[in-house]
């Protein structure tokens, strides 16, 4: 059981590494209009459908790999990117093994929360410390923000659960 969970694991880690490189290589990253510096992508996905494959402790390590890969064109982005997509997990956390929808639905809507609680938060601290934004203007945008985590944390938080139950139902999970 434990060969298949750091398998899983690692492949997960290295589909990150692939969807990062790819999508910043292609520049097809979608950036938000109101503070291009955000920008949406997909390699959260593999992120939560590490947390239901294989538990926290895989989304953590996929979180890490995320924060690698990224921290070589950009560390503060590799450290916020690689926060928001755990703080998502986190959230999902006390529901993810409840079999019922209702209950998975109720877990992807506090990832969300909490990714939205948590990345206001670093936002308000991280830009302004690195000198990225000033605090009035971190404050100005927050509802922007909170607006782009809310849509990044959805399409992470949905997208991995879809391929979780795809792959449930495909391979009997």
């Amino acid at each position: 059981m434990r060969i298949r969970v750091i398998t899983g694991t690692a492949m997960l880690g290295a589909l990150v590494i692939v969807l990062d490189l790819t999508f910043w290589l292609a520049k097809i990253k979608i950036p938000f209009p109101i503070f291009p510096r955000l920008k949406f992508d997909f390699d959260g996905v593999p992120i939560i459908l590490a947390l239901y494959l294989y538990g926290p402790y895989s989304s953590f390590v996929t979180s890490c790999i995320a924060f690698l890969v990224i921290s070589f064109r950009d560390p503060v982005s590799a450290f916020m990117k690689a926060l928001a997509e755990f703080s998502t997990a986190l959230g999902i956390i006390p529901f993810y093994k409840k079999g019922k929808k209702f209950f998975q639905l109720i877990g992807i809507i506090n990832g969300i929360i909490v990714r939205t609680i948590v990345m206001a938060i670093s936002n308000i601290l991280v830009l302004p410390f690195f000198q990225i934004l000033p605090l009035e203007a971190v404050i100005a945008m927050l509802p922007f923000i909170i607006a782009f985590n809310i849509a990044a944390g959805a399409i992470s938080a949905f997208l991995g659960y879809i391929l979780y139950e795809s792959l449930k139902k495909r391979i009997g999970l």
